[in-house]
């Protein structure tokens, strides 16, 4: 189903030159440490590559209008950010005594994919900051995989994950359970501890974390709420920042910090 990389740490980047930033540069910088402190990095997809999560919630919003109160749903909607669409509508009738109808999962499903592939956008640097971080890239969601195929062909990142896309549909527990990520780190053959990963939910966050993983959250998508960087901290995450272009130099600072 994907492409296994036998020998993992030598699938880096080629060097860059965008923003400022290089891959040379970083390159060099781990180099000179005597090895790379990171072996992988791992990125969520709806959010962080993709500016999708305020399509599928538009989605989510106005298939459950006829079934729950707006202004109640909103609150509920704001506490299941990173979760699974099946997830969700088990947290909509439990918490509001509903019976949805069996349909409604694949309506919404399907609605958000076409929604999405007409309208989304990428995370505006997400490419040329991840072509320039010299680790090899996974990418890890809560989607199912051929939507996430489909976004990182968007984003133009197809041959820069070489085909590591691991989705919620791979294995038995979706985010926040650590099955996804520890499933990218067992495949790629990288131990837990020596990835690095980008989430933008503390569903995501807390998935990888508990795969024994360091975190970046990310808080550049338009979807996030205000005070979401303070969620991320208090969840456990490195550091948070909000401009992709910023990952590079993010990434230089984390390495010299890991190996002093």
């Amino acid at each position: 189903m994907w492409r296994m990389h036998h020998d993992l740490r030598h699938a880096r980047v080629q060097p860059g030159t965008a923003n400022g930033h290089n891959a040379a540069g970083i390159m060099a910088l781990c180099e000179q440490m005597g090895a790379m402190v990171y072996d992988l990095l791992i990125s969520d997809c709806d959010g962080v590559l993709v500016d999708s999560e305020i399509l599928a919630d538009q989605v989510m919003r106005e298939a459950l209008a006829t079934f729950v109160p707006a202004e109640a749903l909103e609150h509920l909607l704001g506490t299941t950010f990173g979760q699974t669409t099946h997830e969700v509508l088990l947290r909509v009738q439990e918490h509001f005594s509903v019976q949805l109808p069996e349909t409604l999962l694949a309506q919404i499903q399907a609605r958000s994919e076409a929604l999405i592939k007409a309208q989304v956008q990428p995370i505006a640097g997400a490419r040329a900051a991840l072509e320039q971080i010299p680790l090899p890239l996974a990418v890890a969601s809560n989607s199912r995989r051929h939507n996430v195929i489909a976004s990182v062909e968007r984003v133009g990142l197809t041959a820069r994950a070489a085909g590591n896309i691991f989705s919620a549909d791979m294995v038995e527990r979706p985010k926040p359970a650590p099955d996804v990520y520890l499933l990218a780190a067992r495949t790629l053959g990288v131990a837990p501890q020596r990835c690095l990963v980008i989430e933008d939910s503390p569903t995501g966050a807390t998935a990888a974390l508990a795969a024994g993983m360091q975190v970046l959250g990310f808080t550049g998508a338009s979807h996030i709420p205000q005070g979401h960087g303070d969620t991320l901290r208090r969840i456990g995450v490195l550091e948070v920042f909000d401009d992709m272009r910023d990952l590079p130099a993010l990434f230089e600072r984390l390495a010299q910090k890991r190996a002093g």
